[in-house]
């Protein structure tokens, strides 16, 4: 996607974008800061795991584990997690089948980032940590998202954020490594 082009679509309706908020270059920007955050909080990143949220958690789990390895000189363990069926809205979110988690290593006593697009309510990120379970017990989670835009329902808080973006609730905001924009969602 090319940097300024504004995503359009998704499953059940369409993104109309309002204004781009954030190029490529900022997202890059952010990611490597964050990259730094978590080396200055660590130290120790020997025992770090980066794990992608599926589907919109992945691509920035990347560019965080690139950045991680960059900054330490030495890989970073990194896969992805599926947490559909620990959702609690099923019945508003459409499931979709053809994600899967890819968890590289047995997370037992490993300091695990949870890496995901947009911080929102904190579901998601509530049916990640039940996930998790599934694969071990951490030493630590923390959590990296691009955008925190509020509005949170459970208690969740980002150790790590790309860009702090107050919104409405009727607003959205897509944020992909092309870029993040605010606009409004339509039915399709």
């Amino acid at each position: 996607m090319d940097a300024h082009a504004s995503p359009t679509s998704r499953a059940r309706d369409t993104f109309v974008a309002r204004s781009l908020l954030l190029t490529d270059d900022d997202v890059r920007r952010a990611v490597r800061r964050m990259a730094h955050e978590v080396v200055e909080r660590l130290r120790d990143t020997e025992s770090l795991v980066v794990l992608g949220l599926q589907t919109g958690g992945v691509p920035f789990a990347q560019l965080l584990s690139a950045s991680l390895a960059d900054i330490t000189s030495h890989d970073v363990d990194q896969g992805t997690l599926d947490v559909s069926f620990y959702r609690d809205d099923l019945d508003r979110r459409p499931f979709v089948a053809s994600t899967t988690s890819r968890v590289p290593v047995d997370l037992n006593d490993r300091v695990v980032v949870l890496v995901d697009d947009v911080l929102f309510t904190g579901r998601t990120i509530r049916s990640a940590l039940n996930a998790l379970a599934d694969f071990g017990r951490p030493r630590a989670v923390q959590l990296a998202v691009m955008v925190d835009r509020g509005h949170r329902e459970l208690p969740i808080r980002p150790d790590y954020v790309g860009k702090n973006l107050p919104t409405s609730l009727s607003e959205e905001i897509v944020a992909t490594v092309a870029g993040v924009w605010i606009g409004t969602r339509t039915p399709a």
